[in-house]
């Protein structure tokens, strides 16, 4: 359970560090699973429905940046997606009823990793409230040095930047005003987990460490609400829901939103639309 000053940080800050989460048994798994998948990947020569793949991948080394929708692909994932410490912790913060938007695992390979440009996740997808939020299962310790995430805190209760660049949504902040001169390195010991709002701003650089940096997303929201752009097949929709009931009903609030349309011919995962920058990232 949270304290009421952890609860207090995340509202203020928009992110919260929760050590010790997962046992050292739990951790273990999810890194014999994910080795296993980065070793099947050397039969993959381009990004697929699994693999997002670094630029320099090859049979002889292979190097995986993101495996997709991990939970649909094997168990050790899925059932860390209902871990119940987790949730008992995200209940505390979003309520209750929860359903899942999205997992991935994002791996930064020794000395190279690719690095995540700025963005919000709210940019992706706008919902009709925003008691949505990203839980990051660190499956190795979380250092500055092998590209940890990076949070400006507090811009969960500020504006939705323009993620656009010539008229195309980017999947990156273009905004001339952003500075990221007030940022916080988010570290966490294997085991723990990240929690940031959708709408605070975050990053990662490259690693440039001797060690892995793999973890595992967990993208939640509470049941009411709603996504802007459409909920799609409605009884896969609701067979996203962790805990709680359907409910045809969505919690509207005022809110910021820009609408992640329209799109540039390079889609995929986030590395992939986030190409097109001009802007120098992190």
């Amino acid at each position: 359970m949270l304290s009421p000053e952890e609860i207090k940080f995340y509202k203020d800050n928009g992110y919260l560090v929760v050590e010790q989460v997962l046992s050292q048994d739990e951790v273990e798994d999810l890194r014999r699973v994910t080795d296993e998948f980065v070793e099947q990947s050397r039969n993959v020569t381009e990004h697929n429905d699994v693999y997002d793949l670094e630029p320099d991948h090859s049979p002889e080394t292979p190097r995986v940046r993101r495996i997709k929708q991990p939970s649909l692909q094997h168990p050790v994932y899925d059932r860390t997606l209902r871990h119940p410490g987790i949730l008992e912790i995200v209940s505390q913060l979003i309520g209750q009823e929860i359903r899942y938007q999205n997992t991935k695992l994002n791996l930064k390979s020794p000395k190279i990793g690719s690095p995540v440009q700025w963005h919000q996740d709210w940019s992706f997808y706008p919902h009709t409230n925003d008691d949505i939020l990203a839980v990051g299962v660190a499956i190795d310790d979380m250092t500055l040095d092998n590209g940890c995430l990076l949070i400006v805190p507090g811009s969960h209760r500020g504006p939705i930047h323009d993620h656009h660049q010539d008229g195309v949504f980017i999947g990156a902040v273009t905004d001339a005003q952003f500075s990221d001169s007030e940022i916080v390195p988010v570290t966490i010991a294997a085991g723990g987990i990240s929690i940031h709002h959708v709408r605070t701003l975050h990053a990662s650089r490259q690693n440039t460490s001797a060690h892995a940096r793999r973890l595992l997303l967990l993208e939640l929201a509470a049941v009411d609400a709603w996504p802007l752009l459409g909920c799609g097949d409605f009884e896969q929709f609701n067979g996203r829901i962790l805990q709680g009931q359907p409910t045809n009903l969505p919690r509207v609030e005022k809110v910021p939103v820009r609408i992640p349309e329209p799109k540039h011919e390079r889609q995929g995962s986030i590395y992939e639309v986030q190409t097109k920058l001009r802007r120098a990232g992190v």
